[in-house]
């Protein structure tokens, strides 16, 4: 593993030293430099762990803190590329959960032009802007980050095309319709995948406060009060018009017993224990998810917005899913976003 650069100020530096390692496509990142956050906000530094994987380390200013982001590059870096926003479920990617450790993400990446990044963090803090620090989850301003921060330092850093998508699963199903709403001309496509869009409604508040409150976080200082003002702004469900324009794929199973749900599945490995809590407790968590799921085509099939639907037949709350609908969406994202 080999550190390159390391710069807070003069992110130039930085790009510099990219473009001996990334081919001439960097230099285009000379101009997105003039677009970077004036906050504060920077590239702190750069690990190569091979030739298609790196590390990279983004101060927000919001959060007052280095958030690392795991990073794979596209096929052939001669031309920009857009870039595909990864998030993780409940753990953030703090745990072992993360898309890197539980599918094939870098193999199914390896032919494919675009950047794929995958935050590191936001532990079940839903990725949104907390009203409050929290005692226990600390200081929380992901749509700032996601949205705000972190979009113009990517492209300055990759030289990319500034075309993003955005997908994510469980906790992240939800946040990523929000943070699309939230700033729709950064996100051109989005990959809900087994998430509960309602947070204004008693089944959506109690599957919130059932993230946050596993953690031991205070669900009053992320939107304020249940069932306040907060909840209903951060609905994607209520706000969904916000979503026209922008190119949707929405899956979820319905938490029977599916083809994942075998003993010798990769993320079972034998283990009669792993196999029973992913089909109970999976498959009830599943269950409520595909419920919230289907209200939210409900209301995106009223108001005339399209969508790209996935809901199986069969299917638990797991990584094997997960890992499908990544693969099953791509043709959906690749054409939004222009990565050919």
């Amino acid at each position: 593993m080999r550190r390159i650069g390391r710069t807070r100020a003069i992110l130039v530096v930085a790009l510099v030293a990219w473009t001996g390692l990334f081919g001439e496509a960097a230099l285009a990142s000379a101009d997105q430099a003039r677009m970077l956050p004036s906050d504060g906000s920077a590239l702190d530094h750069v690990e190569e762990i091979n030739a298609r994987q790196l590390t990279m380390y983004v101060y927000s200013a919001a959060m007052d803190k280095v958030i690392p982001l795991e990073v794979i590059r596209p096929a052939d870096t001669s031309a920009p590329r857009p870039t595909l926003y990864l998030l993780n479920g409940a753990g953030g990617g703090e745990d072992t959960a993360t898309w890197q450790t539980r599918t094939d993400v870098v193999d199914f990446f390896g032919d494919k032009n675009v950047n794929v990044v995958n935050p590191i963090g936001g532990a079940y803090s839903y990725y949104t802007d907390w009203e409050k620090p929290d005692p226990v989850l600390g200081l929380n301003k992901w749509t700032t980050f996601l949205t705000q921060e972190l979009p113009p330092i990517v492209d300055a850093t990759l030289g990319t095309t500034g075309v993003n998508a955005v997908a994510g699963l469980s906790m992240a199903g939800t946040s990523v319709l929000s943070l699309a709403e939230a700033a729709p001309t950064v996100y051109r496509a989005v990959g809900a995948f087994s998430g509960c869009a309602e947070t204004s409604t008693q089944p959506g508040q109690d599957y919130v406060r059932f993230v946050v409150g596993f953690r031991g976080g205070n669900v009053d200082n992320m939107w304020g009060p249940v069932g306040g003002p907060g909840w209903v702004a951060n609905d994607p469900v209520v706000n969904a018009e916000r979503l026209r324009g922008v190119d949707l794929y929405i899956s979820n199973g319905s938490g029977l017993p599916g083809p994942h749900e075998n003993l010798g599945g990769p993320m079972v490995n034998g283990d009669l224990g792993v196999l029973a809590n992913q089909v109970i407790v999976g498959g009830v968590i599943e269950a409520g998810t595909n419920q919230c799921t289907q209200r939210l085509a409900e209301r995106l099939d009223s108001l005339g917005i399209p969508a790209t639907y996935d809901f199986r037949a069969t299917g638990t709350h797991s990584w094997g899913y997960w890992q499908d609908d990544l693969h099953n969406s791509w043709s959906m994202i690749a054409e939004s976003i222009g990565a050919r």
